[in-house]
Parts: C-alpha cells; structure tokens; sequence
C-alpha cells in the first residue's frame, strides 16, 4: 500500500466542503458527514474502553469491532459500497450472548456508572446510538447498507452488557431511583 495522506492539510475544505473517496464533494455537514463523524467518534470511543483493562474475549471483540467501524466509514466514504455484512452482525450477538450469560437478570434502571472501564463503555454505548441514528437519517436520503445499522443497532446492545459487566467486575452496578424514593415522597 502507497502513501495515503502525503500532506495533511489541502485548503480544499476551507470553503465548507469535502471530499468523499470517489471523488465527489459534499457539505461537511451533509448527512453523509454527520454519519461519517458520529462513526469516527464512536470508533474512538471503543479505544477509550481499550485504554482499561478488559477481559481477552472483549478486547478481542472490540478490536473487531474498530475494524468494522472503519468498514463502515469505508461504505460512507464510497456511496454505494457495502463491506459490513449480515456475519458482522452475528458476530457481536454471538459476543453479547457470551457477555449477558453470566450476568444477573436486568429488573432496575441503571445509572452510567460503576468504575472507569465501565463509565467509556456507558460513553460508547450513548455515542454508538448517536451514530445509529445519524445512519438512519443519511438512510432516508439515499441507501445506506442495511447490515450496517443493524452492526451500530447491536454494538449498542453490546457495548450496554459490556458495561453492566464492567460495572459488576469494578464497582458495582448503580440503580436508578425514581424522584419520589429519592426524595421521601
């Protein structure tokens, strides 16, 4: 592979626009952009949860699932592209499955919380479904691959157990009580 970003700056984005790797240029805040940033952002998420220690299965998984983000990235970056399929998905639900096994059945609301590791794993789940969504918006303008909001759709399911188990492992998981049992009334 050849030098991909030779010069880092290029002056072609200072009028607001971009370019996307076929070429074309669109707005940056376009909702192909917004979709293209919200993945970006997530993708940096899940390394804020690499940073701590994990267990081997789930830093496995979740250097996977970088990868995917970048596939899924690639599919923004080239209109019409698909690389994430329906095995990518499988993929994070077989995870999620071996994940939620072993933990307690969920009866309460839980508050963001229990420890370090599981706070990036709360911060990652809220901005994976920031990037759900944004996917879904471009989803209505033009065709997006349907594999890839399923992918965002389970990662933010995964990324919940992840924390709840991080939780658990840390500092314990922390319910939520309503207004009236906070208050005495």
């Amino acid at each position: 592979m050849g030098h991909r970003l030779s010069k880092i700056y290029t002056r072609t984005g200072d009028a607001g626009t971009t370019g996307l790797a076929d070429g074309t240029r669109v707005d940056k805040d376009s909702a192909r952009i917004e979709a293209m940033g919200a993945v970006d952002e997530l993708n940096s998420q899940v390394a804020a949860v690499l940073v701590h220690p994990v267990p081997d299965a789930v830093r496995a998984c979740l250097v996977d699932v970088q990868h995917g983000l970048f596939d899924v990235g690639g599919e923004l970056a080239i209109p019409g592209a698909t690389s994430v399929a329906d095995a990518d998905v499988e993929a994070i639900e077989h995870a999620l499955d071996d994940l939620n096994r072993d933990l307690p059945p969920l009866k309460e609301f839980i508050l963001p919380g229990g420890g370090p590791a599981a706070v990036a794993a709360h911060v990652a789940r809220a901005v994976c479904r920031r990037a759900e969504r944004r996917l879904l918006a471009l989803s209505r303008l033009e065709a997006v691959n349907p594999a890839s909001l399923r992918f965002l759709n389970r990662l933010s399911d995964y990324l919940f157990v992840l924390a709840r188990s991080l939780a658990i492992g840390e500092h314990g998981e922390v319910y939520w009580r309503p207004r009236a049992s906070r208050h005495g009334g």
